[in-house]
């Protein structure tokens, strides 16, 4: 694979002045989780990379992806008159879940007992959470799936994006206070969904098409608790974050205009995206949820990653990702009817380039950092000639 350089001399010189700066408010984490995974961190051998923590947390969740395509790849498998998911994949997926909760809880925790944190060992870590959205959006879906008794592929779309929104948040926050906030959302929704994976395993997914109370479904209370996460606690907690900061003149971009360029790309995404669905010739969301859904995550991965690089190295961040320009070019044809006959064809072509580019990203800024961060050291340890 030929690698590019994709992180400018400007920001390699940012990352050598970088320091980790974050806080994490969340009761559950401070007094539950952290408290575990430092016990956990203990039985770690040093040898063990913290990157390689990370890779493999991440893979538990492409690994549960992969099972629930196999077995419910259109969503329909926990709908009424249809063929159920075995339970073992589901207590399959609570294991999963919960093992890539926790290893991305201690990577750090092992990079800062073996001494060997790095600014790229954080970017590399948010990065995969960027990515990470999507597989575990799309596979709790599956618990209830489409159908009477489940969720539209159309609303879950939507859901997706409260979800990919909530993680860009907390980076728009680090973009302008230069500190990142963990949202509470992420630690409450990786303990419920693990939780609901081994109850479903238990219960089988009929128990979720009985109404709690009344009319509410579970379905409902699934939908309530992700648009919550962002109305109720994420967005108030990131809009007076900076607030706070602008208050005590501590913001890094005085404009509007800087402060919101993060934004722009994702909207763009978005609006593209929704074009697409809303307007396509053969209804595509209805055919291939999943495919949208895997192509939409990772282009937001690949847009979100350079917003971290932007942050962490303090340069500023470029309006359009250029990832975004071919997919205009895609709906535009798509949508007009240009190649309407195609149109699943051509979701499964822009979406393997899509996984592409971004792997191709992925890999060459880590092997470019990694050269960089090699090279700085060695200078640092190097004797003055003098």
């Amino acid at each position: 694979m030929a690698l590019y350089h994709y992180v400018t001399q400007e920001q390699l010189s940012g990352f050598d002045k970088y320091k980790y700066s974050a806080v994490d408010s969340n009761p559950l984490s401070i007094y539950v989780m952290h408290p575990f995974w430092n016990s956990v961190v203990k039985i770690l051998p040093t040898w063990l990379a913290p990157n390689l923590i990370t890779f493999t947390g991440f893979m538990f969740l492409v690994l549960t992806f992969t099972l629930l395509s196999f077995f419910d790849f259109d969503f329909y498998a926990s709908a009424e008159g249809h063929i159920h998911v075995p339970s073992w994949v589901w207590i399959a997926a609570g294991l999963f879940n919960f093992l890539a909760y926790t290893l991305d809880g201690v990577d750090g925790k092992q990079a800062r007992r073996t001494n060997s944190s790095t600014p790229l060992g954080e970017l590399f870590d948010h990065g995969l959470d960027s990515w990470a959205c999507v597989f575990f959006v799309a596979t709790v879906y599956s618990v209830f799936g489409r159908g009477d008794t489940g969720v539209s592929v159309v609303t879950l779309y939507y859901l997706l994006w409260v979800v990919l929104f909530s993680f860009i948040l907390s980076h728009w926050e680090k973009y302008n206070t230069g500190i990142l906030f963990l949202p509470w959302g992420y630690d409450i929704s990786q303990v419920t969904i693990s939780f609901v994976y081994i109850v479903t395993a238990v219960v089988g997914v009929e128990t979720w098409y009985k109404p709690v109370i009344g009319n509410i479904h579970y379905r409902d209370l699934f939908t309530v608790m992700i648009v919550g996460c962002l109305f109720v606690v994420t967005l108030p907690m990131s809009l007076y974050n900076v607030f706070k900061a602008y208050r005590n003149n501590t913001l890094k971009h005085s404009s509007v205009y800087e402060a919101l360029l993060p934004f722009f790309s994702p909207v763009l995404l978005f609006v593209l995206s929704t074009l697409w669905i809303s307007l396509s010739p053969t209804g595509i969301i209805e055919k291939q949820p999943r495919i949208f859904y895997l192509m939409v995550g990772t282009a937001f991965s690949n847009v979100t990653c350079k917003l971290i690089v932007c942050q962490m190295s303090n340069t500023r961040c470029k309006p359009l990702s250029l990832l975004l320009l071919p997919m205009t070019a895609v709906v535009l044809l798509v949508i007009s009817g240009t190649l309407q006959n195609n149109e699943i064809t051509v979701l499964y072509i822009w979406t393997a380039i899509v996984l592409l580019t971004h792997i191709h990203y992925g890999v060459s800024v880590v092997h470019q950092l990694s050269d960089h961060f090699n090279i700085y050291a060695f200078s640092l340890k190097k004797p003055n000639s003098d």
